[in-house]
């Protein structure tokens, strides 16, 4: 196995378009488990871990970019007030795995169970790639097709994702086997868009791809308006219930060891009304 080791975004594309099976790696926390339980033998490796440019946080305007070897200690500590972005962040792994892991790696493996693929899902991002002929953004519902895999060419690279923080109460939440250390059962991201007096609803781990849950999304904003909860949060809303029937819906699970289909899809409906609920609790409290 060859170790390739770029000091430049340049160098790394230039090697790329001349070795496209060369597998990237930054954080290592999925590529190098594969290689030791020998899922993966690549013929190379790529480590694009000590790339500046990819190392960046960016905010202009409203709009936040994140470089693919941004950790997520990092995003911990530089953009908290990204609720559901922090939340996801501190969920992963251990201290040590968050010190290495990047969303970008979460990208890249392709995985529904990737926590912050949701909150990506939520946020609209758009997934910013490259190879030597130029940059692509790419929508974030027409990066990941299936279960780890992406419409990512083998001469590009990710590096980095873009999006347009909305304004209002997000949470990020998930079930697993145990509290810390565990890959998702069922998660869920859910945001409120005050300026465009909308709720967005994204899963991961219950279907091949992160999906939104439109119909939901529609129906928690039609009750918010009737309710009048758009203009005053100390307002009521009624049928928490419907709403999350809604999310549940939307899930394609299946069983595996983690556990059944049945128990994920009633993991949504839970998580679903616990999200909503949080947020409608969120903006009483931020309107005293």
């Amino acid at each position: 196995m060859d170790v390739l080791r770029p000091r430049s975004l340049d160098d790394a594309l230039a090697i790329k378009a001349e070795r496209p099976e060369a597998l990237p790696v930054c954080g290592g926390t999925d590529v190098l488990v594969g290689i030791n339980f020998d899922r993966l033998r690549p013929t190379a490796l790529l480590d694009i871990a000590r790339l500046q440019e990819l190392a960046q946080v960016e905010r202009d305007d409203g709009v936040v970019t994140v470089g693919a070897g941004v950790s997520y200690t990092r995003i911990m500590q530089e953009l908290p007030r990204l609720t559901a972005l922090a939340q996801a962040s501190r969920t992963i792994g251990s201290p040590q795995i968050r010190n290495r892991g990047t969303v970008g790696g979460n990208l890249g493996t392709a995985s529904p169970a990737g926590d912050a693929l949701p909150v990506l899902a939520v946020y609209e991002a758009d997934v910013l790639v490259a190879d030597e002929a130029g940059r692509r953004a790419v929508p974030w519902h027409g990066f990941i097709v299936d279960v780890k895999r992406t419409t990512l060419q083998p001469t590009e690279l990710i590096v980095g994702v873009r999006f347009r923080v909305p304004r209002g109460p997000g949470s990020f939440s998930k079930i697993g086997t145990r509290n810390a250390m565990v890959i998702s059962i069922a998660g869920l991201c859910l945001q409120i868009d005050e300026d465009r007096r909308a709720v967005r609803i994204a899963l991961g781990s219950v279907a091949p791809t992160i999906v939104r849950a439109t119909d939901a999304e529609r129906f928690a904003a039609e009750r918010m308006e009737r309710a009048g909860l758009w203009d005053d949060p100390s307002a009521t809303l009624d049928d928490l219930d419907g709403f999350a029937e809604l999310v549940g819906e939307v899930a394609r699970p299946i069983d595996d060891v983690r556990g059944t289909a049945a128990y994920r899809r009633h993991a949504c409906r839970v998580l679903a009304r616990r999200s909503l609920a949080w947020a409608l609790a969120d903006r009483r409290e931020a309107a005293r």
